[in-house]
């Protein structure tokens, strides 16, 4: 039960706020950007992204799935390149 409600009051926070607009303005000079990142992070996992991290070769994108689970996705900087965690739904 209380998963559940954390999990509706995020959608809700949610659909009040987007970053997309800010992410899509971002970028690291070579590669991809923070909203290339995002946007294919998002259709690997079928989901809506939630934060961007960059580390020194990846952007790491959290993407919370249709079926509430929140899931972490590595997108190269320079090819693109899209892993996802094993064992996950």
């Amino acid at each position: 039960m209380a998963l559940s409600l954390r999990v509706a009051v995020l959608c809700v926070v949610l659909a009040f706020t987007s970053t997309t607009p800010a992410i899509a303005l971002q970028s690291n000079g070579g590669g991809i950007s923070k909203g290339e990142a995002a946007e294919r992070a998002r259709v690997a996992v079928n989901g809506r992204v939630l934060k961007i991290e960059q580390t020194s070769k990846n952007y790491r994108v959290k993407v919370l799935k249709k079926s509430g689970r929140v899931v972490s996705v590595e997108v190269d900087k320079r090819s693109g390149k899209v892993k996802t965690s094993k064992g996950r739904d």
